[in-house]
């Protein structure tokens, strides 16, 4: 059994398979999905699981350098998004470069996204692109 608290097995195999620069995408509930792009979909009513839920799941197990959001996203949950990114620089040590994009932008970028993470988010342009990085 995993020490680490993600005990999701398709989100497990996903970090364990990622590279350098690979992006995955956590998603609200109605971020529209390429079809060719992989789906984990958590979703189980609205709200659950939250987007910070699986934010905060994953960001005990990934290293990432970059973090795109959307221009569009409001106050507070950019002000979230940021304290998180901070939180997650602070425990690994590795800078996150924040990228604000065009919602149609950060849609046409999910495109070359390893997997999209879908959570039960409804909560507008709740929508993050992580960046892996490496853990040297």
């Amino acid at each position: 059994m995993k020490r680490t608290p993600l005990l999701n097995r398709h989100l497990s195999k996903l970090v364990a398979s990622l590279g350098h620069m690979d992006e995955i995408v956590i998603a609200d509930a109605g971020l529209p999905v390429p079809p060719n792009v992989r789906v984990i979909d958590l979703a189980v009513s609205p709200g659950i699981p939250s987007f910070f839920d699986v934010f905060d799941a994953l960001s005990r197990e990934l290293i990432v350098e970059k973090a795109i959001f959307a221009e569009e996203a409001g106050p507070e949950l950019v002000t979230r998004i940021e304290v998180k990114l901070a939180h997650w620089e602070a425990e690994t040590g590795k800078p996150i470069e924040q990228v604000r994009v065009l919602h149609d932008d950060f849609k046409a970028r999910s495109q070359q996204a390893r997997a999209v993470v879908r959570t039960g988010e409804v909560t507008p342009y709740a929508n993050i692109i992580l960046v892996s990085s490496v853990p040297f």
